[in-house]
């Protein structure tokens, strides 16, 4: 059966406005411009008045490649349509970073007395929100009820705060290392998140669901220095988490030896083998809706674990091994009807033969076939390229993306998957 063809939809075109507050962390928006524009995304800028004390509209003119909008643009029209109403109509997206506590109580009670706030009014596009202030600004009981309300509000989406050394630091918090909510999420969180709200245009139909997601690779230790092992790094397993949460979705990420930092808001388990990873995910099965198997286990293990170092001389010619348990297998023989079973296969040549095998032999909903044997794709790349196959024998071929697109046309694609 050929598979149904999906065309890579990438980032060129695509509409962002970005509006700037007033705070230090806007110098972080900078990165944010500069990266949406690289990737071909059409950037417009609005900045507050008070954002003008920490960033120039000729720095983000100069980023965006367009005009930067302030106030005296809105007071003063020179469009032949009110610029809040073309600026509101053209977003397809809609970033408001940082984000003020004073913005945050204009937003939750609808008011606008400024070009950011009335485009906010005057557009339909989903609005990704990134709060940043003084952690005791944040935690006043007056912010969080407005913070509270407007998340209510369907439209809105948000990324952080963070927790971390804020800018009011003192020295003396600096050198006692202390830290604080109310730091503005880094650029990749943000970018991840618009990237998933053009995909999305802001969809969550994994509200209410809790998504279990494995990724990494094991490493099964010959001695405290040598192990058996793969190249996965983890970036399809970020991004298949990355993409649930945005979709709504309770994650639990539960990964190997990583180089990079789970963002916030995914519950983070790590672990190092194939025997610890088979334990963490049969503890969070059960209450699991989504499960995706995106690590890379090991096969097999040194049959014999040494506790100090082996001198080179004393290596074995040959490695004795033996087998890992199969933690796939176990979990397509625990699978409840209600649950979504989800797999990689890493091929290289012919991907779908063993592919199918693999879905059907461990009772598997869909799986994700991935080629390992051509450029820019598989272990350590950002992109990566894939044919998904169910158990009713549909194939769907996803050409070259992303990861995190490649993670969303995944969901896509399950969400369709007839339940038993």
């Amino acid at each position: 059966m050929k598979p149904e063809q999906l065309p890579n939809q990438g980032w060129e075109g695509r509409r962002v406005l970005v509006g700037v507050g007033g705070g230090i962390a806007a110098y972080k928006v900078c990165q944010v411009i500069s990266t949406l524009f690289k990737s071909g995304v059409d950037v417009r800028v609005i900045l507050t008045q008070s954002a003008q004390e920490f960033i120039t509209p000729l720095t983000l003119t100069t980023l965006s490649r367009h005009p930067a909008y302030t106030d005296s643009a809105f007071w003063q029209p020179t469009h032949t349509r009110p610029l809040h109403i073309e600026l509101g109509e053209w977003a397809q997206v809609f970033v408001i970073a940082p984000l003020t506590a004073n913005t945050v109580g204009k937003l939750a009670h609808g008011l606008a007395d400024n070009l950011l706030t009335n485009t906010v009014l005057a557009s339909g596009c989903p609005i990704l929100l990134a709060p940043a202030m003084n952690t005791q600004m944040w935690e006043q009981q007056s912010v969080q009820r407005n913070w509270q309300q407007l998340l209510r509000d369907s439209r809105y989406h948000h990324v952080g705060p963070d927790a971390g050394l804020l800018a009011c630091a003192s020295v003396a918090d600096v050198k006692r290392h202390r830290i604080g909510s109310g730091r503005m999420a880094e650029p990749d969180e943000i970018l991840a998140s618009v990237r998933s709200l053009l995909h999305t245009n802001g969809k969550r139909d994994l509200v209410g669901k809790r998504v279990l997601i494995s990724t990494g690779g094991t490493q099964e230790y010959l001695d405290p220095v040598r192990f058996i092992g793969n190249p996965s790094t983890g970036k399809m397993g970020l991004a298949l988490a990355q993409a649930a949460l945005h979709r709504g979705a309770t994650v639990t990420l539960i990964h190997a030896p990583i180089t990079w930092e789970v963002p916030s808001g995914i519950r983070a388990i790590a672990v190092v083998s194939a025997a610890q990873m088979g334990q963490a995910m049969l503890e969070c099965f059960p209450d699991a809706d989504v499960i995706v198997m995106a690590a890379a286990v090991a096969d097999v293990k040194p049959a014999e674990y040494t506790p100090e170092k082996l001198p080179k001389k004393l290596l074995p010619n040959s490695l004795p091994l033996e087998p890992v348990p199969d933690i796939l297998a176990e979990l397509g023989q625990r699978k409840q009807p209600h649950q979504c079973l989800i797999g990689f296969a890493a091929q290289t040549g012919d991907i779908v033969k063993p592919a199918l095998e693999k879905l059907r032999n461990k009772k598997l909903d869909a799986i994700a076939a991935n080629p390992i044997d051509k450029p820019n794709s598989g272990f350590g790349s950002d992109t990566n390229q894939a044919i998904f196959l169910d158990k009713q024998g549909r194939q769907v071929e996803i050409e070259p993306c992303s990861k995190l697109q490649l993670a969303h046309h995944l969901f896509d694609f399950v969400g369709n998957i007839p339940r038993e």
